[in-house]
């Protein structure tokens, strides 16, 4: 089952997220739970996970941005493509992202636009057949320290 992330995903997620480039769980506090709780409230960010047995095995971040052109069409932004190392190469991300798609599509989004850290080869064909390409755009990306 694909599905938006609920309240109660939380710490799932978090331990998901260290097979994507976190190295320790944030501890609990107030910040992450307000952040939480707005990410959850938010209606035009989508938190998509992909249930297996009772467990997140892999999950991605849509979201919808508004925007003055393109006769005022929103676009979308696909983040934090993540899956279980136990579970890669069965197709669960791409359910994930094709859920993406159609949140998207119903918003009326002219466009979605991926980034990714990976420089694999393996991943980068997977975002091509996932229906992306590298060459319409060049990215830039400024660092800030924190």
């Amino acid at each position: 089952m694909v599905r938006e992330a609920v309240t109660e995903d939380l710490e799932e997620l978090l331990q998901l997220y260290l097979y994507l480039h976190e190295q320790t769980v944030p501890a609990l506090s107030e910040y992450l739970l307000s952040t939480w709780n707005r990410i959850l409230e938010d209606e035009n960010h989508h938190l998509i996970v992909k249930i297996v047995d009772g467990r997140i095995v892999s999950s991605c971040v849509c979201v919808i941005i508004p925007n003055l052109t393109r006769n005022v069409r929103p676009y979308a932004f696909v983040e934090n493509v993540v899956t279980h190392g136990d579970y890669r190469g069965k197709g669960y991300a791409t359910e994930c992202l094709d859920y993406a798609k159609d949140i998207a599509v119903k918003k009326n989004c002219y466009k979605m636009m991926l980034l990714t850290g990976s420089r694999e080869g393996k991943t980068l064909e997977f975002y091509r057949k996932a229906g992306y390409n590298s060459t319409d755009k060049t990215a830039f990306i400024q660092w800030i320290d924190g």
